[in-house]
């Protein structure tokens, strides 16, 4: 199965922004982005550099499909299903993101980061509506139930990640139990719910050329 290798920390600094992909780490002031807010490489500390549209929205893109860690295929084929759906197609795209297994699994604090819940995902650690499901990109639906399963709740790294969740607030469209690892989907995520730093109208006229 194909796989993005590239070093996460290395990730956000060419974005430029957090993208949260090492979990703790990123909430500490060992962040590559605090330390060296540049892009990497020999070239990365020069300024000025200017971008076309088309550069902007090829970047938009990029930083969006690393941060929820989709390769550009699946990244395509959610922006596909999202442009055949019923509303605004960049809403409906983010919702469709959020709404992945592994997504939720990490906004309910199952896991530390996007890659650790899909991780736990994978393990057959997690349960929807009772039922096993170890595919991160199941989309989970309104109403759905969200559990870790018995035999993975003694797990250290799932309830170090439940008790950081839990700190740090809990989206208002998910409904969590951080004692009981149980959560549930209220209802789909309006756009002022979503992430603030993305611009999903520049993905979409790049998608649209």
């Amino acid at each position: 199965m194909a796989r993005n290798l590239d070093a996460k920390c290395r990730q956000c600094r060419r974005e430029g922004e957090k993208l949260f992909l090492k979990g703790e780490k990123c909430f500490t002031d060992k962040c590559a982005v605090d330390r060296r807010s540049y892009a990497p490489g020999q070239h990365g500390q020069k300024s000025g550099s200017r971008l076309s549209d088309y550069g902007k929205q090829l970047r938009e893109k990029q930083k969006t499909r690393r941060m929820y860690g989709l390769l550009e295929g699946q990244f395509r084929s959610t922006y596909a299903e999202a442009a055949r759906s019923k509303g605004v197609t960049g809403e409906r795209l983010l919702q469709l993101l959020e709404t992945r297994l592994d997504n939720i699994a990490y906004r309910m604090g199952f896991g530390a980061s996007r890659t650790e819940a899909r991780q736990v995902v994978r393990h057959n650690a997690i349960l929807v509506n009772g039922r096993r499901v170890n595919i991160p990109s199941y989309q989970v639906r309104a109403g759905d139930v969200v559990a870790v399963a018995d035999k993975a709740r003694a797990q250290l790294r799932i309830k170090a990640a439940a008790e950081a969740t839990e700190s740090r607030g809990i989206p208002e469209w998910l409904e969590v139990d951080t004692k009981a690892l149980t959560g549930k989907l209220k209802s789909l995520p309006a756009r002022a719910d979503l992430p603030s730093t993305v611009n999903e109208s520049m993905i979409i006229e790049l998608y649209s050329k």
